[in-house]
């Protein structure tokens, strides 16, 4: 029996049904005792991805006691849903969402969330300990302009000491008109960075408001915006020069803003996060290593404990995805071809016909510990390329906890929101 067929064989005697109620139930107590439960995506634009997450989510919030879901996006426009979903401000869920107003707007700005954010608001509502309210927030890095611009506006409402400072150190970012490619070229290669000044301030702020205003959350919004501000002029710099770094770094970033959303919620705070495949899934088990590069999963694995960190993986065999042909582009429908031969997601549809869901344990492990290919889409997407770059060579029980796979799957419904010039 060949490798290919081993698996295959694994796959029949380990493998459940997603639509089998006791299979579900199995996926909520795996997860249940976390600190971090990583729910992943194969692909930026799959409406079941997002439907899937949601309502494991929810019976974690329900019965598990998780506290918020952090999600791929940005933290001023997240923060606008989080304050709908506490009733920090009278709103609709679709006025909730017209923050995720920068490309690609699908990845927020969709049906699927729409009605989850609902679910969260009403949810928040029954409640009679505002304490108990589940979050909603954004832990990407890519909002440097969009969180100056809060931070000001929070120290302004507070005539806090430190607006000046802010002031000062954003004023080293006006030549720049917003466009942080001018800016990383400037700071990289003629010395005209604002790094001190971003760092100064972080420390500012951090020192006199990470145990002060808890009224509508305004200590960890200012908090987490300064922290934006400091990695995304970074992260900007780094892309320039190439290499690992501002992958790195991004990542990186995640991890420091999900622990102050956990360290907001007190020392029992448990968290779901929402993001790619390629972000949640052990950079370890790919060949992410060899490029030298990390992830959220590995990064929290390593400092928290295995035990700790529970990682999903999600994939498909075919079906449409919402993405776009290049990065600005119209989103457009297109399909998702079979997937290649020999990958896993191929060898799980090889296994028999169905979705399916394996849960990885020390007993199992050691039946998928060879490497397969396994798909990843972007926002960016070419399907008729696909097998020249992706498919990431993966361990898959060395990646994740468990894995979800969906036979056909179908795109996202986008809200179309329209994109700001920038």
């Amino acid at each position: 029996m060949n490798a290919n067929q081993k698996v295959i064989s694994a796959i029949q005697s380990e493998a459940g049904s997603l639509s089998d109620p006791s299979w579900f139930e199995r996926i909520i107590e795996a997860a249940g005792n976390a600190k971090f439960v990583l729910l992943g995506e194969s692909s930026h634009g799959t409406s079941e991805f997002y439907t899937i997450r949601a309502e494991i989510s929810k019976r974690l919030i329900e019965n598990k006691g998780f506290n918020c879901i952090a999600v791929e996006g940005d933290w001023p426009s997240c923060f606008t849903v989080n304050r709908y979903v506490k009733g920090y401000a009278p709103m609709n869920p679709l006025d909730a969402l017209k923050d995720f107003n920068r490309w690609p707007t699908w990845m927020w700005a969709n049906e699927e969330i729409k009605q989850l954010i609902t679910w969260m608001h009403d949810y928040n509502q029954d409640l009679k300990d505002q304490s108990q309210m589940a979050g909603f927030y954004g832990i990407d890095i890519y909002s440097l302009w969009e969180s100056m611009d809060e931070i000001i506006k929070l120290l302004e409402s507070k005539g806090a000491a430190e607006l000046e400072a802010a002031k000062k150190a954003f004023a080293c970012f006006e030549p720049f008109h917003r466009k942080p490619e001018n800016y990383a070229v400037a700071a990289e290669f003629y010395g005209d960075a604002c790094e001190k000044e971003l760092a100064d301030l972080l420390l500012k702020i951090k020192n006199k408001w990470e145990e002060t205003s808890h009224f509508e959350e305004e200590s960890l919004n200012l908090l987490v915006n300064s922290l934006v501000a400091l990695n995304a002029e970074n992260y900007y710099r780094a892309m320039v020069k190439g290499g690992p770094d501002d992958w790195n770094i991004r990542d990186h970033h995640m991890v420091n803003a999900l622990e102050e959303v956990s360290q907001f919620y007190g020392e029992n705070a448990k968290v779901i996060v929402w993001e790619h495949n390629t972000h949640i899934g052990d950079a370890r088990a790919t060949d992410m290593k060899e490029a030298g590069l990390v992830n959220v999963g590995q990064i929290l694995r390593e400092k928290y404990g295995e035990d700790q960190v529970f990682a999903l993986g999600f994939g498909t065999h075919s079906g449409t995805v919402i993405a776009a042909e290049q990065w600005g582009s119209e989103m457009q429908v297109m399909e998702v071809p079979p997937a290649l031969e020999g990958s896993f997601e191929d060898t799980l549809q090889k296994a028999g016909p169905g979705d399916k869901v394996l849960l990885f344990t020390d007993e199992n492990k050691h039946l998928f510990k060879d490497s397969f290919g396994h798909r990843a889409i972007g926002v960016v997407y070419n399907p008729e390329y696909e097998q020249y770059g992706n498919y990431v060579p993966t361990k898959i029980s060395q990646r994740y906890d468990g894995f979800v796979f969906l036979e056909k799957t179908h795109s996202l419904n986008p809200l179309n929101i329209p994109v700001r010039s920038q």
